[in-house]
């Protein structure tokens, strides 16, 4: 009788932790940060490292597809210094290397984004973001035959 228990109990553990493993998969939700390149240009010469200066534009959403915010909206591509934690950590991560004129998918576990406690209203605790960014400068150049500005 009390094996007959144990196991039912042990098997309804089970199905919930594979309802749950299903669910977050379903969802869209990632553990890691994931980089998809949506398009490089031909001549890549001009690649943001840490240090630079960025000029961004994005598109944000959840793994919904609900949008929280877009610079292409605004017409006005976020600007900020890569690698020293002005933005989230995903995005510190995720455009290194990028060339002025790349498309990038990033979606973004919460750890590397809000954590736990999000954005409010806009993002909840412990969301995946997914932004569909493009490089549009590095230290105010938009190709290498810019002048500095």
């Amino acid at each position: 009788m009390e094996f007959g228990r144990a196991f039912n109990a042990t098997s309804i553990f089970i199905v919930f932790l594979l309802v749950t493993l299903v669910s977050a998969k379903k969802s869209g939700d990632v553990t890691e940060l994931q980089i998809g390149v949506k398009f490089k240009p031909t001549s890549c010469e001009l690649k943001a490292h840490k240090g630079d200066r960025v000029s961004v534009h994005y598109s944000g959403k959840l793994t919904d597809g609900t949008v929280f915010d877009s610079s292409y909206e605004r017409n006005d591509p976020i600007e900020f210094e890569l690698g020293s934690g002005q933005v989230i950590k995903g995005w510190d991560q995720g455009l290194l290397g990028m060339c002025v004129g790349e498309k990038r998918k990033l979606k973004i576990p919460a750890k590397l984004g809000y954590s736990e406690s999000g954005s409010p209203p806009k993002i909840p605790g412990g969301a995946t973001l997914v932004f569909d960014t493009e490089l549009v400068a590095v230290n105010g150049k938009k190709t290498t035959t810019d002048s500095e500005l």
